[in-house]
This record gives structure tokens, C-alpha cells and sequence, in this order.
């Protein structure tokens, strides 16, 4: 097939793939995350009991089935349950509004079990009382009355631990307690059960308390429960009282079947709507053998009990840690226990609303696990909207800006560029319709920034085709030819952003895996728009009006585009600036520190909205009657509603329900103008997260190592490691000394900055592998910077148009993306310094110290210091040129002073000499202690001069069948240019 027909072709499927993403981008619907439409998420992780110390994936993947079940039951659309990580559980529930409800739906383990109360009772002794046990209208009197949680847990602190088969639990329970104030500080469920360690619950105590001699921290252990006393869900003020139970569970929630909302049909009865259930076989017996006993210790009660006391002994219900009902057992109606043949029910003053709550959740079942909730976060649909619409406004604007610098700076093919942008747009788009990919706002800046990933693809592309013609090539060879060399650069530096993008998404978060996904996938299509596209776009346009004068692809003289600079020779220099800056970092962040966000260090953030403008004191004055006046308020510019006021609110870890209480105080304070949002993150989360950031760092680091000693060679590595390392050091003391947050979306602006520092690296280093063959009798520092010469441009032009779109982020992003992108911007300018003027030079501080270089120096040292002869006969009549208007006359030499010309520092010169024991300046006779350098026409060139030697230069520009090079002549090219206009 010939070029052409390839070229049509190619720009035939493009078109074609074009229309069928145009077709898939308006009949496919997006898939919004919920931060972007708004919705309740919460984060389980499992957790080891007796029965299953290492949680399986089996029962994980039950659990899962289990939460999926309860949210249908509920009617919660569009439910997202997955796996994240070993042991974790994200639940997303688009446009649900109730933080509570959903938390109480999902995640309740369910742990359904039937005790005897009067014989598992605790009462003061602390063992059970039932003699003691007097019941009046079902409500409990006497010593074994219903007890506040401070009396509760110090009634059960002191009972030892017994670990048996019929226990609800096998760990230990810890409460935190003011034994001043008599407050109990309990953590991870409204229930005030406290964390399953004494570190954890003490984390949960207000920090200006903590270490208070006043607070205890007092263990519950294994075969003793406390349950909160029943509540009638009619009621308006739900009490707070409770009890303290022997673990001695008769029967296991396990043993029932058929649970379904029901009312009581029975005689006497209002038609209160209770819960109805059948027994399995196992449960029927174990049932008629329980309440047998009950009935006849009731029997035997008659006459213990004085004043005409109710005589019938009770079995207790308890979902939870929770008294759900506490029915009777009749003994006269019933003197040898209840049949089990119909099943029972429970009764506990229900609503229909609850009653089919606790229906769903018996009916799906158990948890097979214990899980405890990590992390919860509300997003308002309003806050989801707006944050959506910043992010499409940043998306359009990096795309303009992008194309605007494309446009000025590359001009015919800079249009090229701006139509494979859009080609590249559309497929991405519909792409992440198709696949579908659940779009959110850290994957809406993922999808911005490969946009600078694009573009940078076409630059490479761009400014090697530019470099080939001015080097004399023909505009159609020239293209050919740059796609060629530019192709090794581009899949190195997108194989490496791939690398990171995929370990970002194995060891990320949920919300930071969108954008690792959208990254990842940006640079794929990247790679096709760029290379394939534009390719057979320009191979068409190459023999058309529009392409043919070298002017019109920006590619003017032979001397434009080259930044022609000592650059090793200045490498002490670019060291030294950047000491200052660690140094400078290094003190910010020894000072300040980091001011870790909750991701890291867990904590609640509340974000409202008010009506009205209000200042922090009247909000601080509100939370101060919630306990929380240490509370950090910031407040946050709201440009949609000029008169009103935003807040965020960070605390300490709140519960569910403390968050609900916080919210309605200040609505009822002041009017909301939306739906307050809010995110809580346990200690287990945050410690989740940080460790998940140094392992995706880590292997970013060790994953790119090995990819650079393979393409290259192992040395090379080494000066990528310092080059990211220096970036990163750099954005953390800036961070330090702004104080801005750190939070997961920083740890992946963090790991992307690894992928962009290294494009720059790569574009040096590989320029750096394709001239060491080309100049086999060049010093290593002539090489790099011959190299540092030749990319310069296509290195800036790549940075700063990576930079662009994220500074459109950091512009029009909103708040929720402005941290992520000042984090960016700061790695995307200090990686292009550090690509540039400091992974180069240690390469080459490290390179030289090899024994062929140090050779190759004092051969040039030799020669230019007039050790060795110049040139063949050394008559007064030869002259040769050694660097811009400098030529060496017979009898002449180069001594120290000459040293710049070389691309050598002035102490480098003389360390070459002096390794021949040699003074600098010396006559040629003072006693050459080394071989003289073989005999050659002409020495080494200065490396930033227009052109190397021909007998040093090896490229493919050669007349066919012989050795020599053929180099069109000035008058040649002036010929060849007239032709083209004339055309």
C-alpha cells in the first residue's frame, strides 16, 4: 500500500470513529459520580472477630451482596457497592439526602439475638438477679432497673471475660468516660459503642480533655453486654436508658426465616404494626425448649413476688445492642412454652416505617462480618451541580488556552494540533460514556490535564519534523522522518504516565481512582490522535500549497530553534539555586509542618450555605452550644449569591447523628440557601489513606527506576530519582509555607507530578542516547549539551503546555479542585527546571567518571592545550575551524582561557590537563606522560556551534551506496527554497 492510499485510509477511519463518538456522546447518558450529583457515600472496612479472624473474600463479597439488598429494598437507584483495597467497602447512594437513615440502612450488622432476660439480667452484685426482678406494665423496676450508660459501664467494667459459643461478641468493648462530668465519649455507631481499642476510643475524646485525670478508659469485656433500653419509635424524645446483660444468647437471628411487616391480629390488640417471622428447624426447637423454661420459672415465681407483681418472666429481642421488643411468656396460657409452628413476632411500638425497616434487614440477612464505618460523606445536589459546572467551565477554558498557544506558536501545524485536540476530545468523551466511567471531579481534572498530555505528544512530534527540514531534509521526508525519531520519546514519557496512573488507581481512594482512570485513558487516545491522525493528516497536506515553505511550519533557518548555552558549565549554578530552594523548603517544613487535611488525620468537615451574610462569630457562638466552639470555620466565597455566606466547618470526628443535630442548631439559627453537606473520616481511614500514599509513592519510584534502567541504562535512573525527589521535596515546602491543605487529591497531584517530571527527563535523556553513537570522540558533557541545545524548545514548549490547563483548574475549578491544581502547577515548574538543569548534569557529573570519558577528556585536553598535534602537517598555510568565528592557524593552540569553547568549566579544563601532569599553558615539549592522541584532520567541535564535524556526525544523510555524507550547499538550499515558492 502506498503512503497516500495509507494516509486516506488512516483519515478514513479517523472520520469514521469520529462519527460513530458523536452518535455515542448524544444518545449515551453520563454517568455522574456524587460529588458531582449529589448522594450519601460511606466507607466500611472488615474487621476480624473469633469466628473469622482474617475476613475472606467470600464473606466480603456476601457483605456486599448483603448492602446491595437492603439499598433495592429501599428503593435507592443507581447504587454503586465495590471492593477497595484488603478489607475496605465504599456504598455510593446517588440523591439520597438522609445520612442517618442510609447509615442505619447499610451498614446495621444485624445481629439479631433472643436472651432470657431474668436469668442474664445484670443487677448490683453484678451477676444476675432474677429473684430481684419485679415488672410493672412491661417497664423494668427494682434493682435491675434500667440505668444511665456511665452507671451501666461501671456496673459491667469489673465482670471477668468468658469466651464461649453462644456469645453475641468475642472482643472487647472500649468506653472512654469523664468520671467528673459522668459523659461517656464513645466512638463508631450512634449506639456509643466505642472503637475495638483503647487508642482508637481515646481518640474520640475531646482533645482540651485528653490526658485529663478525669477521663477513663474502662473495657467491656467478652460475655457482658450493655443494650439501650427499648424506644417507641412514636415517640418524640427517645430515652436513654440501659442495661447490662450476661451474653448468653438462647437463640441466634440466624435460626428465623420469613421476616415481613405485619400487624397484630391478636385478640385485645390495637392492629400496632410489629414484625412477623417463621422459625427454621433448628430454631423451633430451640425456641418451644426456651420459652418451656421461661413459662415454668414463671410458675415457680407465684408467690416469691409480693404486692400481686406480675409473675410472668420475659425473653428479651435485641437487634444490635439494641432492646427492640420485651414480650411475656403467659405461663398459664402457655405452661409448656410457645409453639413454634406459626412462627412469631415482634412487637415493640413500631411505625409502619420502621417496622419495615427492621423486616428488610432480618429478611436479607446478617452481615457475615463486622464491619465498622470509616468514613461517610453528604453531598448536597446543589454543591454536586456547581461543582460540575467548574469543572466543565476549567475544561473549556484549558482547551482554548491550549489551543491558543498552539495556534501562535506552531502556527499551520498548530492548526493541525488544535483539530487532533478535538478529534481527541470527542473520542475520550464518548469513551467514557461507552465503557461507562463514573465521571467525578477529581475525573473531570484528569480529563483536563491529559489534555496538556495531547498536546505535548504533538510538540515532540512537531518540533523534531520542524528540526529535520531545517536540517535540510524535504518537507515530506522531514515529516516522515520526525514522526519517526519523536516516536520513541513519546511512548517512553506516556508508558511511564500510564505506569503511574495504574498504580494511582490500585492503591488510591475511591474518589482519586477516577482520576488515575481518566488519566490513564487520556494518554492511551492520546497516543492515537497524535501519532496516527496528525500523522496522516500532514503526509496528505505535505505536497499542498499550505506546507510548502519550511516558514509556514516554523521551521526558519538552520540556526532557529537552538538555545545554543554552556550548559554544564553552569551546572554549579543551577545546583547552588536549587540548595537555596530545599534549604528554604526544608526550614518551612522543620517551622510549619504540613497541614495534613482530615483524609489524613480524620476529623468531620460540614459545608453550608445561609440565606443571609454572616460573620465566623455568630457561626462559632452557634457551634459553642454544641460543644464545638474549637471548632475551625472558614468561610468561602460564594460568587452565585453575592448577598449570602458559605462555611466549612472542620472538628473533630462526629458521629451521624451529633453532625445531624449541629446542622438543624444553625438551620434553626439561620435559614440554609441549600442542603448542608457534610464528610467524616475515622483514624482508621485517614491511617488507610496515608499508608496507601506512601506505597503508591514508593512503587511509582521503583516502577519508573526499572522502566528507565531497561530503555536506557541503569545509570540514568539514578538522576530521574533525584530529579523527583527534588520536586517533590519542593511542592511539599511550598505547601508548607502557603499552609495550604493536604488531602488525597494532593497525593495524586503528588504522583502525577512524577509522570510530567519525567516527560521533560525523558525528551533530554533520549536525545542524549540517540547523539552518544553520532559523536564517538566527544566528551560526555559536549554530548548533553548538545542535546540540552537541540531539545530546549520542545522541553519549555512541552512544560508550559502542560501548565496551561492547569492553570485553568487553578482558575476556574472552584475550591474543590484549587488545592489539587496549585499542587500541580508548583511540580509542573519545578519538574521542567529539574528535567532540564539538574538530571542532566548529575548524569553527566556520574558519566564522566567513566574510564572511556575520562580518555576522551584529556585526549581533547591534550590536543587543545597543544599536548598533541592539532592537525596532520602543521604548516603556517592550514587553517581549522574549532567553534563559532574561531580558527586555528598552523602553529597555534588552545590553551585554559579557551576552555568555554569546549563546553568545559575552567577547573574541569585544568583537572584534564593535570591528569596528564601537565601545567596549563606549558610548551608541547614539556614531556607527554601519555601516548599521544591518534592523528585526526580536525578536533572535537565546541557542541553548541551550528553543525558537528562530518567525520564525527553519523545520521542517515548519506548519498545512496556510499559512506559519504552529502549536505546541501547554502546556494543549494537557496535554490531549493525558490523552487518550493515558485510552486
Amino acid at each position: 500500500m502506498s503512503e497516500r492510499r495509507r494516509n486516506l485510509f488512516v483519515l478514513l477511519l479517523v472520520f469514521g470513529l469520529l462519527i460513530a463518538s458523536a452518535v455515542v456522546v448524544q444518545t449515551t447518558k453520563t454517568k455522574l459520580g456524587l460529588d458531582l450529583k449529589g448522594g450519601v457515600e460511606l466507607v466500611y472496612e472488615a474487621k476480624p472477630t473469633r469466628a473469622m479472624p482474617v475476613p475472606t473474600d467470600e464473606a466480603i463479597a456476601r457483605a456486599i451482596d448483603v448492602m446491595r439488598e437492603r439499598t433495592n429494598s429501599i428503593g435507592v437507584a443507581e447504587t454503586e457497592i465495590q471492593r477497595s483495597g484488603a478489607r475496605q467497602i465504599n456504598v455510593a447512594l446517588p440523591s439520597v439526602t438522609d445520612l442517618k437513615k442510609a447509615i442505619d440502612t447499610v451498614g446495621t450488622t444485624a445481629q439479631l439475638a433472643f436472651y432470657d432476660w431474668e436469668v442474664n439480667v445484670i443487677g448490683p452484685s453484678g451477676k444476675p438477679e432474677p429473684e430481684n426482678t419485679a415488672v410493672t406494665g412491661g417497664r423494668y423496676a427494682g434493682s435491675v432497673g434500667a440505668l444511665s450508660l456511665y452507671d451501666a459501664i461501671l456496673r459491667a467494667k469489673d465482670r471477668p471475660a468468658k469466651v464461649e459459643a453462644n456469645n453475641s461478641r468475642d472482643d472487647p468493648i472500649y468506653y472512654a468516660v469523664d468520671t467528673k462530668s459522668k459523659q461517656v465519649y464513645g466512638g463508631g455507631t450512634d449506639k456509643t459503642i466505642a472503637s475495638a481499642s483503647e487508642a482508637e476510643a481515646l481518640t474520640h475524646v475531646p482533645k482540651p480533655k485528653q490526658g485529663s485525670k478525669d477521663v477513663k478508659v474502662y473495657a467491656i469485656q467478652p460475655n457482658t453486654v450493655i443494650v439501650r433500653a427499648e424506644q417507641d419509635d412514636k415517640a418524640k424524645n427517645k430515652t436513654d436508658q440501659w442495661y447490662v446483660l450476661q451474653d448468653d444468647v438462647a437463640l441466634q437471628g440466624k435460626e428465623i426465616k420469613s421476616p415481613e411487616q405485619d400487624f397484630d391480629r391478636s385478640s385485645g390488640a390495637a392492629g400496632e404494626p410489629v414484625v412477623s417471622f417463621k422459625f427454621t428447624d433448628k430454631g423451633r426447637k430451640i425456641w418451644e425448649n426456651v420459652t418451656r423454661q421461661i413459662a415454668e420459672r414463671g410458675s415457680r415465681s407465684v408467690g416469691i413476688l409480693s404486692g400481686g407483681a406480675n409473675a410472668n418472666q420475659h425473653f428479651a429481642i435485641v437487634l444490635d445492642n439494641e432492646l427492640v421488643s420485651s414480650p411475656s411468656i403467659d405461663f398459664q396460657k402457655y405452661p409448656d412454652g410457645i409453639p413454634s409452628g406459626n412462627g412469631s413476632q415482634i412487637t415493640g411500638g413500631f411505625t409502619i416505617q420502621t417496622a419495615q425497616s427492621l423486616a428488610n434487614i432480618l429478611k436479607t440477612g446478617a452481615l457475615p462480618l463486622k464491619l465498622e464505618l470509616i468514613s461517610n460523606s453528604l453531598v448536597s445536589a446543589t454543591l454536586g451541580q456547581q461543582a460540575l459546572d467548574q469543572g466543565l467551565l476549567a475544561g473549556i477554558a484549558g482547551f482554548v488556552i491550549v489551543a491558543l498557544f498552539l495556534l501562535v506558536f506552531y502556527r499551520v501545524l498548530g492548526v493541525i494540533a488544535v483539530v487532533a485536540l478535538a478529534i481527541y476530545g470527542v473520542y475520550f468523551f464518548a469513551l467514557i460514556k461507552l465503557i461507562p466511567v463514573t465521571l467525578t471531579l477529581p475525573g473531570i481534572a484528569g480529563l483536563i490535564l491529559t489534555l496538556g498530555v495531547a498536546a505535548d505528544a504533538n510538540i515532540v512530534i512537531f518540533e523534531r519534523v520542524k528540526e529535520e527540514i531545517r536540517g535540510g531534509r524535504s518537507i515530506m521526508a522531514g515529516i516522515a522522518t520526525g514522526y519517526k525519531k519523536g516516536l520513541t520519546a513519546i511512548i517512553d514519557a506516556n508508558v511511564v504516565t500510564i505506569m503511574v496512573a495504574f498504580i494511582l488507581f490500585v492503591l488510591a481512594t475511591a474518589g482519586v481512582k477516577g482520576f488515575a482512570l481518566t488519566l490513564g485513558l487520556g494518554v492511551i487516545v492520546s497516543l492515537f490522535t497524535a501519532v496516527v491522525a496528525t500523522q496522516a493528516i500532514l503526509g496528505t497536506m505535505g505536497k499542498s500549497r499550505v506546507l510548502n515553505s519550511p516558514s509556514a511550519l516554523g521551521a526558519g533557518g538552520e540556526k532557529s530553534g537552538r538555545f545554543r548555552l554552556d550548559y554544564m558549565g553552569y551546572s554549579k549554578w543551577f545546583f547552588s539555586a536549587s540548595g537555596v530552594i530545599l534549604l528554604v523548603c526544608a526550614l518551612a517544613l522543620g517551622a510549619k509542618g504540613i497541614n495534613f487535611g482530615i483524609d489524613f488525620e480524620s476529623g468531620t468537615r460540614i459545608n453550608i450555605a445561609l440565606k443571609q451574610n454572616v460573620d465566623e462569630g455568630a457561626v462559632r457562638k452557634v457551634l459553642a452550644q454544641q460543644g464545638l466552639g474549637a471548632a475551625k470555620i472558614q468561610k468561602v466565597q460564594d460568587n452565585k449569591r453575592p448577598g449570602a455566606s458559605k462555611f466549612q466547618i472542620s472538628t473533630d470526628n462526629l458521629r451521624p447523628n451529633k453532625v445531624a443535630d449541629v446542622t438543624e442548631s444553625l438551620k434553626k439559627q439561620f435559614p440554609f440557601a441549600d442542603n448542608p453537606s457534610s464528610t467524616s473520616i475515622g483514624p482508621t481511614f485517614g491511617k488507610t489513606v496515608a499508608n496507601s500514599a506512601v506505597i503508591a509513592i514508593i512503587a511509582s519510584l521503583f516502577v519508573i527506576s526499572a522502566y528507565i534502567a531497561l530503555r536506557f541504562e541503569p545509570k540514568y535512573a539514578v538522576p530521574v530519582l533525584i530529579a523527583v525527589m527534588h520536586d517533590i521535596l519542593i511542592t511539599a515546602g511550598v505547601y508548607a509555607l502557603v499552609g495550604a491543605e493536604v488531602s488525597t487529591a494532593t497525593v495524586a497531584a503528588l504522583l502525577t507530578i512524577l509522570g510530567f517530571s519525567l516527560y521533560d527527563t525523558i525528551i533530554v535523556f533520549d536525545r542524549i542516547r540517540e547523539n552518544v553513537p553520532r559523536m564517538p570522540r566527544a566528551a560526555f558533557s559536549q554530548i548533553v549539551n548538545r542535546s540540552m541545545s537541540d531539545v530546549i524548545v520542545r522541553s519549555l514548549a512541552t512544560s508550559f503546555c502542560s501548565a496551561l490547563p492547569v492553570l485553568a483548574l487553578l482558575l476556574f475549578g472552584g475550591e474543590t479542585l484549587r488545592a489539587f491544581a496549585f499542587a500541580l502547577l508548583v511540580g509542573t515548574i519545578s519538574g521542567t527546571y529539574s528535567s532540564v538543569f539538574i538530571a542532566g548534569p548529575v548524569l553527566t557529573h556520574w558519566k564522566e567518571r567513566e574510564p572511556l570519558y575520562r580518555r576522551r577528556r584529556a585526549s581533547i585536553a591534550a590536543e587543545n592545550n597543544g599536548l598533541v598535534p592539532a592537525f596532520a602537517t602543521g604548516s603556517a598555510s592550514e587553517q581549522v575551524d574549532v567553534g563559532p568565528g574561531r580558527r586555528l592557524r598552523g602553529g597555534e593552540r588552545l590553551t585554559a582561557p579557551d576552555a568555554p569553547e569546549l563546553g568545559v568549566s575552567r577547573g574541569e579544563f585544568d583537572d584534564m590537563v593535570r591528569d596528564l601532569h601537565v601545567e596549563p599553558g606549558s610548551p608541547r615539549r614539556a614531556a607527554v606522560a601519555e601516548p599521544a592522541a591518534p592523528k585526526v584532520s580536525k578536533p572535537e567541535l565546541d557542541p553548541t556551534a551550528d553543525a558537528l564535524p562530518e567525520d564525527v556526525v553519523m545520521d542517515d544523510r548519506r548519498e545512496p551506496g556510499t559512506n559519504a555524507k552529502k549536505r546541501p550547499s547554502s546556494a543549494a538550499k537557496r535554490k531549493h527554497r525558490r523552487h518550493g515558492r515558485s510552486r
